[in-house]
């Protein structure tokens, strides 16, 4: 029923509306799918069509019921792939993405729900990010970046704002990894850098870093 390009910009609408709780600006989608504006423009014409999706002017693209369950059943196949290729065929949490991207245009929703119960039901995906269950459910946990916390307040490591390969090798080289408990030593005026403490050692980061890790406080 769907092309795999209209599947991106809905998948791509799904995530923009939860970050910001409201109608998502054709800017905003160009953004996030690389790509010109006139061209959402027609795509969300053809979308609308197909009654997944809903433009007003001044407040933007939302998704409609019917969409909201088709791109959640993209971001489930998605992450569900995700957790496979790290529990099951090994690959690292920086190589995964986009694979899934591949892997999660596959129709068969038997196979998916055999995925799911192959890998006991996961709740979280690689990376932290919830999975939707078969209903487009998604089960939210509270969290904060690491640059919200002050001095000698802890957090557990339950995800990352940015799943770029580039930023999870880095993660990878300090070893911070999720699940991990993060012990924010210092907090400096100047940049909002940070002294952390994981597992026993001691370590510096930037701003950047700490704006791009979730932690659930402790």
């Amino acid at each position: 029923m769907f092309t795999l390009s209209e599947e991106n910009y809905l998948k791509a609408i799904y995530h923009l509306e939860l970050d910001t709780g409201k109608g998502v600006s054709t800017n905003a989608i160009a953004k996030k799918l690389e790509t010109k504006a006139s061209s959402v423009s027609d795509m969300i014409k053809k979308l609308s069509e197909k009654d997944v999706v809903v433009y007003k002017k001044y407040k933007g693209v939302t998704l409609t019921g019917f969409g909201k369950k088709i791109a959640a059943s993209i971001v489930r196949k998605h992450r569900l792939w995700e957790v496979f290729l790290v529990d099951k065929l090994n690959f690292s949490w920086d190589e995964v993405h986009d694979v899934a991207e591949q892997l999660e245009h596959i129709k068969s929703p038997k196979l998916v729900n055999q995925l799911d119960s192959f890998l006991g039901f996961p709740s979280h995906d690689p990376h932290g990010d919830p999975i939707p269950d078969k209903d487009g459910g998604l089960k939210i946990i509270e969290k904060s970046l690491l640059s919200t916390l002050e001095k000698n307040e802890t957090g557990v490591c339950v995800g990352v704002n940015d799943s770029s390969s580039e930023f999870l090798k880095f993660l990878d080289k300090k070893e911070i990894t999720l699940g991990k408990q993060i012990i924010v030593l210092e907090k400096e005026d100047f940049d909002d850098s940070l002294s952390i403490q994981i597992d026993g050692k001691k370590l510096s980061i930037s701003n950047k870093i700490a704006n791009n890790l979730y932690v659930q406080k402790s």
